[in-house]
């Protein structure tokens, strides 16, 4: 008991000062309308602050699920856009696609979405296949019209093509406004040029030349652009040059493709495999 009264006894002036200015306080708050209004301001704000402060406490604990939430969100909108590009993109080149015309020749497009460039036998992927009219053997062209390759495989959704940087890639080759012609290959070195061989040494190509499909082959129309000449140089015999061509197609840079089919092709090659040909390649 000695204890309690010593410890009221202890604290009692900070208590009665804590009493008389909550009386003073109140007293005060009381005293006039304005007075009033003040004290509701000053303590709106207080409370404000408060909960304020525990309001960004808790956005801070939450901030792990509002950046998932997030990206999802970000990851769905991609996936839309990307949507959306690929059908302007397919809707562009078929519109260009469209304003060829009928020919002998038939087109199609394709956007790449596989190609390798560092190997010896390199290839494109494509997002088109038999359900969209593509077939094995159609040439490959850039954008622009030049050289890339021929289609060697399809499933129905896409195909795969032999990439001109392919060291089994073959097709005719000639200078532009002359008849001498040779085969185009790739030696397996430079990925952006590839080789005109066994070009006649009547020819005499010259640095700058174009060099384009001379139409001896099932894949290309005549006339594809090649390349232009870089340098050439005669065989030992002094019979023939081998002249090393800068390809026009950016391999590296390959986004949209168009595809040439032949209509003709097969009406062609079935009559070279006729019998009434066979007659007359056979060997006595």
């Amino acid at each position: 008991m000695r204890k309690l009264i010593a410890f009221i006894r202890s604290v009692y002036v900070a208590v009665l000062f804590v009493i008389l200015e909550v009386l003073a306080v109140s007293y005060y708050a009381h005293s006039s309308s304005y007075t009033q209004a003040r004290l509701l301001a000053r303590s709106n704000q207080v409370i404000g602050g408060v909960h304020g402060f525990f309001a960004g406490v808790r956005r801070y604990l939450f901030l792990g699920r509002e950046n998932r939430d997030l990206a999802q969100r970000v990851a769905l909108l991609e996936e839309q856009l990307a949507q959306y590009r690929e059908a302007e993109t397919a809707e562009r080149l078929d519109s260009y696609v469209r304003n060829l015309g009928e020919s002998r020749y038939r087109f199609t497009t394709a956007v790449v979405v596989g190609n390798t460039l560092n190997r010896a036998q390199n290839l494109l992927t494509l997002n088109r296949g038999l359900l969209n009219g593509v077939e094995e053997e159609m040439a490959v062209l850039a954008p622009d019209g030049a050289l890339v390759g021929y289609v060697v495989a399809c499933t129905d959704r896409y195909s795969v093509a032999m990439s001109v940087l392919n060291t089994s890639f073959r097709t005719s080759g000639r200078i532009a406004d002359s008849e001498y012609s040779g085969s185009i290959y790739w030696d397996g070195t430079d990925p952006n040029t590839v080789i005109l061989g066994e070009l006649s040494k009547y020819a005499e190509p010259q640095p700058g030349q174009e060099v384009v499909t001379a139409g001896f082959s099932r894949y290309f129309p005549a006339d594809v652009l090649i390349g232009w000449v870089e340098s050439a140089q005669l065989n030992e015999t002094k019979t023939a040059y081998t002249v090393r061509v800068r390809l026009a197609a950016e391999m590296s840079r390959l986004n949209e493709v168009i595809l040439v089919a032949d209509r003709d092709r097969y009406e062609i090659r079935k009559l070279q495999e006729s019998e009434q040909v066979e007659q007359h390649t056979r060997v006595n």
